[in-house]
């Protein structure tokens, strides 16, 4: 069974170091919320697991479809709950991709496998989210 460990140590004022496989991320909170915003703040850094984990599955089955694409981005708006604890409650993710006119289809399917099989972070999101999704050709 896979796993993942992580090691997340005290850094002083609201920042932590986290450690994941070598990789460090810094995380704090914004000046308003007593930190010194050396970081992101954890709920946002929950959004960059979500675009990072839909977008390799995008890229990935782009590939093995031959589809050649350029511009690719994906932009997230959320939304939270306005009582304690704030929680994600709408998500949106907006896929921005250039294709040929005759591959968007190809793109539309690539979308729909991530977000209804693929993505085990969208699978997370949606106990506790609902998640809408656009694509935007450029």
């Amino acid at each position: 069974m896979a796993s993942h460990h992580i090691i997340s140590a005290f850094k002083g004022g609201m920042a932590f170091s986290a450690e994941l496989n070598g990789h460090s991320v810094t995380i704090d909170l914004n000046k308003e919320r007593g930190g010194n915003n050396t970081g992101p703040q954890p709920k946002a850094l929950m959004l960059v697991s979500l675009a990072g984990c839909t977008g390799v599955d995008v890229v990935m089955i782009l590939n093995k479809m031959r589809v050649e694409f350029s511009d690719f981005s994906i932009d997230v708006d959320a939304a939270l709950t306005e009582t304690e604890p704030a929680v994600y409650h709408t998500v949106k993710l907006i896929y921005n991709i250039r294709v040929k006119k005759e591959e968007e289809a190809k793109v539309e399917k690539a979308v729909d496998l991530s977000q209804n099989k693929y993505c085990g972070v969208s699978a997370m999101f949606r106990a506790f989210a609902k998640l809408e999704t656009e694509i935007n050709f450029l």
